[in-house]
């Protein structure tokens, strides 16, 4: 990937299982238990805290990471390059209307 990731990182009150602060980039790695109703919700009010504070999330459960890393990589890989093509694009088009 080229990117630097932390494993079991502090993020204000929560410990994200990785995070690639310079893409302000966070990936969980969620077990059976994220299944539970209320853990669902626990789960979606804190990813939208995190997206208040800049970070975006990709989830995958054990058995993806399990069974096709891979295709896991592949896809924070691709999420990866294409927020670089798209920033790259606004920071041209910012240069040339300057």
């Amino acid at each position: 990937l080229g990117k630097k990731f932390t494993r079991q990182h502090l993020i204000e009150k929560y410990i994200v299982d990785f995070v690639c602060l310079e893409e302000k980039l966070i990936v969980e790695i969620d077990g059976g238990y994220h299944d539970n109703k209320d853990q669902k919700e626990y789960d979606t009010g804190r990813s939208e805290e995190l997206h208040s504070l800049g970070y975006d999330e990709l989830r995958f459960t054990n058995e993806e990471v399990l069974k096709n890393l891979e295709a896991v990589i592949e896809t924070i890989k691709h999420f990866i390059d294409k927020r670089e093509i798209k920033y790259s694009k606004v920071l041209n088009r910012n240069k040339n209307s300057s």
